[in-house]
C-alpha cells in the first residue's frame, strides 16, 4: 500500500560547517533499513571527515558541485545534472568546494546509519 511521507526528518550533519540533511526515507524518518533517501544542502567550503561506509551511496547533484576524495588520492568532481556511485568499504570524503555550496540527493543501500558509516576520528 502506498505510504505518504508528509515531511522529511532533519538529521544532524557531520562536518566543519552547518549542513542541512532532510531524510525522506530511512531509519529515523520511516523506520526503513533497506534504503535511505535524503536531500542535502551544504554551504561552500563544507567538508566532512573521511569515512568507510558499509553501504553503497548514490549521489545525484541538483545544484553546485560535490567533490569526493578517494583513498588513492584521486578526486571525483560531480556537477549539477550528474551522479556518482560509491561502493561499500570504499574510503571517501565528501565536500562542497564551490562558493555557493551544493544541493544533492543521497541514496544509501542499505540505509544510512551511524553504525555503518565508520567515520575517521
Amino acid at each position: 500500500m502506498a505510504r505518504l511521507v508528509p515531511a522529511p526528518v532533519v538529521i544532524a550533519a557531520a562536518g566543519n560547517k552547518p549542513k542541512i540533511i532532510e531524510e525522506f526515507v530511512g531509519g529515523p524518518s520511516t523506520g526503513t533499513n533497506e534504503v535511505s533517501v535524503a536531500r542535502m544542502r551544504s554551504p561552500g567550503g563544507w567538508q566532512e571527515p573521511g569515512q568507510r561506509p558499509q553501504f553503497r551511496e548514490i549521489t545525484v547533484v541538483l545544484r553546485g558541485r560535490v567533490r569526493i576524495e578517494l583513498e588513492d588520492g584521486a578526486e571525483v568532481q560531480v556537477d549539477a545534472g550528474q551522479a556518482v556511485i560509491t561502493e561499500p568499504g570504499e574510503w571517501v570524503r565528501y565536500s562542497t568546494p564551490g562558493d555557493d555550496g551544493a544541493e544533492y540527493v543521497a541514496i544509501c543501500l542499505p540505509a544510512f546509519s551511524p553504525a555503518l558509516v565508520h567515520r575517521d576520528d
